[in-house]
């Protein structure tokens, strides 16, 4: 049912109460709501009340009612001398809850990922539509998450302007193309397979359309940060400069196209950066690296080992073996591997085409390599 309702002027809950008093002098005197309406006159049962933002009609003599109320403070542990909760004389819960709730970050609890796309594979429904495949389901204790999306039809996306309060997070287009537009970045642009953008904190921005099938991945910390719309800025808005400062990071829009490769740090990979362990001050990293085809560059299977706080591969394209001691895995195009600090690896039987995207907490660390057994 589509209601169209029109003449709406506000909202009350209900509050039950034996008789108003008490509770009508707690919430006009230690709540600061205050009084619109009252009746009858000889003798008060009902009174209506305002105040942040909310309408309570507190009725007296009836038990149905709401059982608790939440009041968004601006620090809720300097309310009420510590206290988070209240309870009022007619027996309903207040709750002191944050209005701007900080970024809440777990201890970081590495573990060895390894996710495959295959059949089994789980994709669920999550905002504006968008198709998720979780690929790090304990992250890493709620410090870490990344995300394989989709978005199965072409065109607008029902997406709204909004930022995150995070730490980190990135977004890597893995196919077809998105229209994307930024606070403080001009007009909107078009992402394309390869392309990237860092988000920093708190950066105001909205998905507009995308081609059919389109698909990005995206890694954030901490797994669960919170999504907040801003219904007053509009979007596109005046460019910002290039060292504009979102939370400690810059903005960064990395073309695929316009990229530069450098010898990676094991012999037969070429890697292009994409300029984010800059934009964050060497916070995180994020590389796409390539294996060199036999012949054009003198390879030397080598295993690495690093102390990094996160070490995320996903592969783009092509196929490879990763060694773990006594384990090995094939991996192929859309599967991906999450690596613990301090882990002895190896990338073998790697596809002419193979073609990986790195991401690390840290931009840069010290490398530990030694030849495969």
């Amino acid at each position: 049912m589509n209601l169209q309702l029109s003449g709406i002027r506000g909202a009350l809950v209900r509050m039950s109460c034996d008789t108003l008093e008490p509770s009508l002098s707690f919430f006009v005197q230690s709540l600061g709501f205050r009084i619109e309406a009252i009746y009858p006159a000889d003798s008060p049962s009902t009174a209506i009340l305002s105040g942040h933002g909310l309408g309570i009609e507190l009725v007296g003599g009836t038990a149905d009612g709401v059982q608790s109320l939440s009041l968004l403070c601006d620090n809720p542990n300097e309310v009420a001398q510590g206290a988070r909760e209240l309870i009022a004389p007619n027996g309903v819960r207040i709750q002191l809850a944050w209005a701007d709730p900080p970024m809440q970050l777990p201890e970081t609890q590495q573990a060895l990922v390894i996710n495959h796309a295959n059949a089994e594979a789980t994709w669920s429904v999550g905002r504006a539509g968008l198709r998720y495949r979780d690929l790090l389901p304990q992250r890493h204790g709620g410090a870490f998450i990344a995300s394989h999306i989709r978005i199965l039809e072409g065109g607008l996306v029902p997406d709204y302007v909004h930022f995150h309060k995070i730490r980190f997070q990135m977004i890597f287009c893995r196919k077809g193309w998105v229209r994307v537009v930024y606070e403080g970045q001009g007009e909107p642009f078009l992402m394309h397979a390869g392309d990237c953008v860092l988000q920093p904190p708190m950066i105001r921005h909205r998905v507009l359309e995308s081609s059919a099938g389109a698909e990005v991945v995206e890694i954030g910390s901490p797994a669960k940060h919170i999504t907040i719309a801003d219904h007053q800025m509009p979007l596109p808005n005046a460019p910002l400069p290039p060292e504009h400062d979102f939370g400690g990071q810059r903005f960064v829009f990395n073309q695929a196209d316009k990229a530069t490769w450098q010898p990676w740090r094991l012999p037969g990979f070429r890697v292009r950066d994409t300029g984010i362990g800059a934009a964050t001050a060497g916070l995180a990293g994020a590389r796409v690296v390539r294996f060199v085809k036999p012949g054009e560059l003198t390879t030397q299977v080598s295993a690495q080992q690093h102390a990094t706080e996160f070490c995320f591969y996903f592969v783009l394209a092509g196929q490879l073996t990763l060694s773990l001691g006594d384990a090995s895995h094939v991996l192929q195009a859309d599967d991906s591997v999450t690596l613990p600090g301090g882990q002895r690896y190896a990338f073998t039987a790697c596809s002419d085409d193979l073609e990986l995207l790195e991401v690390t907490l840290p931009d840069t660390f010290d490398t530990r390599l030694e030849a495969l057994a």
